[in-house]
């Protein structure tokens, strides 16, 4: 009893309830309900790596690899294009999910414009080449505000696992008895 009350209180103190990488705060529950943007799902070429100073350079998304170069990319949940233009020289559309979450992909050629809206899985247009050299990719970002999230934890559980000793140690079952 005292070594189950004494792992909790380390647990509480090692493993906060919300352990994101680097501060940003993921969504309010682990794979937070949304959908993938790409079909099937994709595998992940660049995982999420946020700069620890919002000047430095760093990875404030994932490219997931798309199953063709033209493929729908869809909307991982509700919400409203907030932007479908430029910058600096690929297309980007970027949705407003609400609750200050906006979710942006790049390069994507959307006809969808600023105010339209759209539904969990409604295409919000087609992946162009030349993100990933010769591979065909999308960059998905996900903000809260001017925070970046990581977009994997919208749609798996990216927690780190916490293998636990055994109850009871003696026992044999599992641990190193």
């Amino acid at each position: 009893m005292k070594v189950s009350i004494l792992l909790a209180a380390l647990l509480l103190v090692l493993v906060p309830a919300s352990a994101p990488a680097r501060g940003a705060p993921g969504p309010a529950s682990p794979a937070g309900g949304w959908s993938w943007p790409l079909s099937p799902r994709p595998p992940v070429l660049r995982g999420f790596d946020p700069p620890d100073r919002p000047w430095l350079s760093g990875h404030r998304g994932v490219d997931l690899r798309a199953a063709y170069d033209g493929a729908p990319v869809t909307s991982p949940a509700p919400g409203r294009v907030s932007f479908a233009g430029f910058v600096v020289d690929r297309p980007v559309i970027t949705v407003d999910h609400g609750n200050g979450l906006r979710s942006s992909f790049e390069p994507v050629e959307s006809a969808l414009q600023p105010g339209d809206e759209v539904g969990e899985g409604s295409v919000l247009g087609h992946a162009l080449p030349g993100h990933c050299g010769g591979t065909p990719c999308v960059h998905w970002g996900v903000r809260r505000g001017d925070e970046y999230l990581n977009p994997l934890a919208f749609v798996m559980d990216v927690r780190p696992s916490i293998l636990l000793p055994p109850a009871n140690p003696g026992s044999g079952l599992g641990g190193s008895g």
